[in-house]
């Protein structure tokens, strides 16, 4: 079983005029940091958009740093599996959570977690934010997101959506535009291994009608014909798919579903720790060569501060209680 670490930082005592005074001082952790190997572990299975992003930031740091910065594939129950092992590794940031706006999203919806998505992590920074698409397998025949909806609404309940899991992005952004769109389809919920690849290939092959999912996951197989792509989840066209309109340019009016990425560590994770992280990850990600990567997958670059990035998590995890609410998904167990 693993053990949580916890870095306590002492006080020592400073006299300033007759009135002893305590300040706290750094860790040696906190000094060092990193002074070892550190890991990223990420929950959506190789090729997947964390999988990618990982590998592109990882070589950077590890330049920044001067240590090797390794990344995991722990996809799995529904992309629980990797919070749930990072949330149990020791808070000294060494293990890193690659991770979606589904990290926000899951708190509202999953019950019986083994870990808490909000209290049991510190969001340490924010990467990058980017359409998904909607997409269809090509022998639906469908290929405007008017076809799909007007074939939802002529066979309530008989359409099908894969996703990657409950309460994770692919999830909440097709019950969103479900609901925008005012249309029944059966939710076709993921293997407890299934990883993202695995999704879509149920698209291709037919097991479900749609899917919300990252652009660079599916562009290969929009390109070779075995997915249709609908529309886009942003207010702006994608740089990836600019032929594809967006779904309210398509007819479903204020429709606005961006997936984010962002960098969490366990809770506990001395202040030090995350302000370092926090600072190197944004100062990496403001590189060329990395800004010129996310550009040429069709994201664009985040940038806030610590504090302020816990906000928008926290602000995320309200708006999908909003949206759970406003389509009546009870929440569910995890797989």
């Amino acid at each position: 079983m693993r053990t949580s670490t916890r870095i306590v930082a002492f006080l020592s005592p400073v006299l300033v005029g007759c009135a002893p005074t305590y300040a706290a001082g750094p860790s040696a952790l906190e000094q060092d940091y990193p002074a070892k190997p550190v890991r990223i572990v990420e929950p959506f299975g190789l090729g997947g958009g964390p999988d990618l992003l990982a590998r592109a930031l990882a070589p950077r740091l590890a330049a920044l740093w001067g240590q090797s910065v390794t990344v995991e594939n722990d996809p799995g129950a529904g992309a629980t599996a990797g919070p749930a092992h990072v949330a149990m590794s020791p808070a000294d940031g060494y293990t890193l959570l690659m991770n979606t706006s589904a990290q926000a999203y899951s708190a509202a919806f999953l019950r019986n977690l083994p870990y808490d998505p909000l209290k049991d992590f510190t969001p340490v920074a924010p990467l990058t934010s980017q359409p998904y698409v909607l997409i269809a397998g090509k022998a639906t025949g469908f290929t405007t997101v008017g076809q799909l909806i007007a074939a939802a609404k002529a066979r309530p309940g008989k359409l099908k959506f894969g996703s990657t899991g409950p309460g994770t992005g692919t999830h909440l952004g097709v019950a969103k535009f479900n609901l925008s769109a005012g249309i029944e389809a059966v939710d076709v919920p993921p293997e407890p291994t299934d990883g993202i690849a695995d999704i879509v290939a149920g698209t291709i092959e037919g097991r479900t009608t749609y899917l919300i999912a990252p652009i660079s996951i599916v562009l290969p197989h929009i390109r070779d014909g075995k997915l249709s792509p609908l529309g886009v989840t942003t207010v702006r066209r994608s740089t990836l798919l600019p032929q594809v309109p967006t779904i309210a340019e398509a007819g479903v009016a204020g429709f606005d579903f961006p997936i984010w990425y962002g960098i969490w560590v366990p809770a506990g994770t001395p202040a030090g720790v995350v302000d370092k992280l926090s600072k190197d990850i944004s100062r990496v990600l403001a590189g060329p060569d990395l800004r010129d990567w996310v550009t040429k997958h069709g994201g664009e670059p985040m940038s806030m501060t610590q504090p302020e990035f816990a906000r928008f998590v926290q602000a995320e995890s309200e708006s999908a209680a909003r949206i759970i609410n406003a389509v009546e998904i009870k929440p569910r167990s995890t797989p």
